[in-house]
């Protein structure tokens, strides 16, 4: 049986990822799906401060003190950064890589280097105003099914700004990893994303197609389960 860490993206929190958590863990397996500090549930604990070092020491540290080993290590969207800057930190605990819908940062860069152009007007606009959080983007801009598109309104919080300017420090770490994939939602139209998914192919990522919205994870999670253990 295979331990999973699940890092939500931009906005999120653990509660994305309740329906594929139950599904690994009826089928046997360990699951962690912490929600990143200063939003969700963690909103209380956002100050100025908290940039994309904070969320990297929210991954590494429950990997370090829960002794986790053989990871399949999940990020989705902006959790693409964190899991990039996870494995430059824990010493071969990561077994397999997977980046879901996900940034894929070079060395050097921030999410807002990479991301379009609506998203970096509005991280520009923020900083110049001097807010700190960035409010979220609604459901239906995901393409998040019509069912679940209120929920998920009504579960985002606003994100830490600083996380989507820190530039990030990498190595080549993430791609020491021997198990690599990328999960790309196929009906969710962004060009930051078909540039990760086709540099991941060039750089011998495994790569997915899913018929799904951004958040994956609440439109196919049974699909996306599969392709979990599958990696794993």
């Amino acid at each position: 049986m295979a331990t999973f860490v699940l890092v939500h993206g931009a906005w999120h929190g653990e509660w994305c990822w309740q329906r594929v958590a139950t599904l690994l863990r009826a089928r046997g397996h360990e699951v962690f799906a912490p929600t990143l500090t200063g939003v969700c549930e963690r909103s209380h604990l956002l100050t100025p401060d908290v940039d994309l070092d904070t969320h990297v020491a929210d991954i590494v540290n429950l990997i370090k003190w829960n002794g986790l080993k053989d990871i399949v290590l999940v990020g989705h969207s902006y959790g693409g950064m964190v899991i990039s800057a996870v494995a430059e930190k824990v010493n071969g605990a990561i077994g397999s890589f997977v980046m879901l819908d996900a940034f894929y940062p070079e060395d050097g860069e921030s999410l807002a280097d990479q991301t379009n152009q609506m998203t970096h007007d509005a991280i520009a606009a923020a900083r110049a105003s001097g807010t700190i959080t960035l409010p979220p983007r609604a459901a239906a801009l995901f393409m998040v099914n019509e069912r679940d598109a209120a929920w998920v309104d009504s579960q985002c919080t606003p994100h830490p700004i600083a996380t989507m300017t820190h530039k990030v420090t990498l190595t080549g770490a993430r791609e020491r990893i021997g198990k690599r994939s990328y999960i790309r939602a196929a009906t969710y139209p962004n060009l930051p994303f078909d540039a990760a998914k086709a540099k991941a192919a060039r750089n011998g990522f495994r790569v997915y197609d899913v018929a799904s919205g951004h958040d994956v994870m609440i439109d196919q999670p049974e699909r996306l389960a599969e392709i979990l253990e599958e990696v794993a």
